[in-house]
């Protein structure tokens, strides 16, 4: 059945107007029939979910989600689920989002400090049941209709039982201008030193309404990032500068803590610390261990089945990052994790908002194959020979070739490289290294 207005969810909720939609999901406004509460009521596709593979990360979020309960969290009441769709009935926050207000300009000091406040607490909480968000920014933070901040969207979270045994994370997630240098590094992180560095870069861009590491170019912005590099406007506070310093700290151990934060002078301003006697308690003074192991099969029967209570809440599902697939093929070729298919994106290129140079074409060209990698390989080695260029060196997923015909330019040397995207599905990047662009042209035709 289609979801439209005015439909009627398990006798329970009322769908009224279409509030967003993504890849597996669309949330509507709705009212809950007995009490006449405003929720939102995000509806997946069960179809697309089961075929993704993505029951564990259902599990895996209503486990966080039942660690996290705080007043500047967004809340989730139940999940429903019938033949074709899941639904998760949430807390419906009207206010938007808090990157709204940063694009109308910079907020004064003490609402920035307000809201600042509320996030670290929503932060602390989060990091005290062994649970790190990973993407914290502006979009993830909604303003309720008091005016209150509310962390939302924990599709990239992490919990206690994602660290290795080196006890760091692994996954390198979340929103690139966010993300810490530790991140960028992939050696392994800590997941909750890694949210309170998207928490300073929040702060600057809340007094700013403008990002501290930004450029257009994705590498440059990763260098800025490892470098610490960022400055200050004028209007800044010696409090904001001093407390920025400690947060926007590129060694992880050195960094300030959400505890340490909280006992900041120009933190403590006004701060009321909130009470969470109503929340989880832990045993021991210990963090709780997150089950993943609970019943999830009621969500995927084929009848109307209304799962969850107000007690036990679940989570939505958005924004996921699945692991990588192995070729099926013994050549090896990296992967393409998020970072770089949006460093790829023109799309998503936002450099038009800020700088009025326009960039110079780039030699490069990229294509789409739905053939093994190694297949691939052979074919470019195959194109290099009967356009009379020669094998230079040769790796896995990487091949160099050069012209044997001197150019204007000295002879061409081009450079190809195998991206996976899927088992079935690669990206062939190719560049022009030096000579002549005519014959790097010509060789880009023939693939």
């Amino acid at each position: 059945m289609e979801n439209k207005k005015g439909t009627i969810l398990m006798q329970r909720y009322e769908l009224g107007k279409l509030l967003g939609h993504g890849t597996f999901a669309k949330v509507y406004h709705a009212r809950n029939i007995k009490t006449n509460q405003s929720v939102a009521v995000k509806v997946i596709d069960k179809a697309k979910i089961m075929d993704a593979g993505l029951i564990n990360q259902i599990k895996r979020e209503i486990s966080v989600m039942r660690l996290v309960k705080h007043p500047n969290v967004v809340r989730l009441y139940e999940v429903m689920a019938n033949k074709a769709n899941i639904y998760f009935a949430m807390e419906y926050v009207k206010g938007g989002e808090l990157f709204d207000k940063v694009t109308k300009g910079r907020l004064k000091e003490d609402a920035a400090r307000k809201y600042f406040q509320q996030l670290i607490s929503a932060v602390d909480f989060c990091h005290s049941r062994g649970v790190c968000h990973r993407d914290l920014k502006p979009e993830n933070l909604l303003i309720d209709d008091s005016g209150n901040l509310k962390v939302s969207d924990f599709g990239l979270s992490a919990v206690s039982e994602s660290r290795r045994q080196d006890g760091l994370l692994h996954t390198m997630c979340g929103t690139p201008a966010y993300v810490a240098p530790e991140v960028i590094n992939t050696k392994g992180y800590n997941g909750e030193k890694a949210d309170i560095w998207s928490c300073g870069v929040i702060l600057f861009v809340l007094l700013s309404a403008y990002l501290p590491f930004y450029d257009a170019n994705l590498m440059n912005m990763y260098k800025k990032i490892s470098k610490g590099a960022y400055k200050c406007p004028n209007w800044f506070s010696p409090g904001v500068k001093n407390l920025l310093s400690k947060i926007l700290d590129t060694n992880p151990n050195t960094r300030i803590t959400a505890a340490e934060i909280m006992e900041n002078t120009w933190f403590k301003k006004g701060f009321k610390k909130i009470k969470t006697s109503n929340v989880i308690t832990m045993k021991n003074n210990a963090k709780q261990t997150v089950d993943l192991d609970f019943d999830l099969e009621s969500i995927f029967q084929e009848t109307e089945t209304p799962t969850g209570s107000s007690t036990d809440p679940p989570v939505k599902l958005e924004k996921v990052e699945t692991p990588p697939a192995k070729l099926p093929t013994t050549l090896k070729t990296p992967t393409m994790n998020a970072f770089d298919i949006i460093s790829l994106s023109d799309g998503l290129n936002l450099s038009g908002l800020f700088e009025d140079e326009v960039p110079t074409e780039k030699l490069e060209s990229r294509f789409m194959m739905k053939k093994p990698a190694a297949t691939i390989m052979s074919k470019l080695e195959e194109v290099a020979v009967t356009e009379d260029f020669r094998v230079l060196k040769k790796l896995d997923g990487t091949l160099i070739i050069q012209g044997t015909k001197e150019g204007k330019n000295g002879k061409v040397a081009i450079d190809a490289e195998i991206f996976e995207f899927a088992p079935s599905l690669h990206m062939v990047e190719v560049k022009l290294l030096s000579g002549d662009t005519v014959e790097y042209h010509k060789f880009c035709e023939q693939i």
